[in-house]
């Protein structure tokens, strides 16, 4: 199993950018596809962007897509979420999810095993 940190969130103005980091300990990071959600108070948690575990394809919502970026550095054990053009609908705890040998569905967040605790991104109009 895989233990998930994130950082980076923090508070931002509209038109800004964060990175988000997610750094995995406990197994071999390159196993896993590695998954973003974030959830506001009263919301189910929403699909944000993922990334298979062997071919590296990304997968992102219309909400995100042309502003976030996934990626992962399988030496490093660490997932990012490169966030740009913040908008404040943007606001959110961003969790970080990883699930094993997974290279379909991953927008489900059904279908991962471990997650990280969550960070709070705050983007101001």
């Amino acid at each position: 199993q895989v233990q998930l940190v994130e950082s980076g969130g923090g508070l931002v103005q509209a038109g800004g950018s964060l990175t988000l980091s997610c750094v995995g300990s406990g197994d071999t990071f390159h196993k896993y596809a590695v998954g973003w959600f974030r959830q506001t108070a009263g919301k189910e948690r929403e699909f944000v962007a993922a990334i298979s575990w062997a071919a590296g394809r990304t997968y992102y919502p219309d909400s995100v897509k042309g502003r976030f970026t996934i990626s992962k550095d399988n030496d490093k054990n660490t997932a990012y979420l490169q966030m740009n053009n913040l908008k404040p609908e943007d606001t959110a705890v961003y969790y970080c999810a990883a699930d094993q040998y997974a290279d379909q569905e991953l927008e489900d967040p059904r279908g991962y095993d471990w997650w990280g605790q969550g960070t709070q991104v705050t983007v101001s109009s």
